[in-house]
């Protein structure tokens, strides 16, 4: 009645592996954009209060 589940764990953090290389590779590819990253400066400078 069981099922053989063996290996299923690895798989299931291969995936998990997979999808974290690829949101990792997102995020490079929006911070190479100068007006993201602009944006998100100000963003950050504006919550500390340090925004001019």
């Amino acid at each position: 009645m069981l099922e053989d589940d063996r290996g299923a764990i690895t798989a299931e953090y291969a995936v998990v592996i997979m999808a974290a290389v690829a949101f990792a590779g997102l995020l490079v590819a929006i911070m190479r954009s100068n007006e993201i990253r602009t944006m998100l400066v100000q963003l950050v400078e504006n919550a500390l209060g340090t925004g001019g």
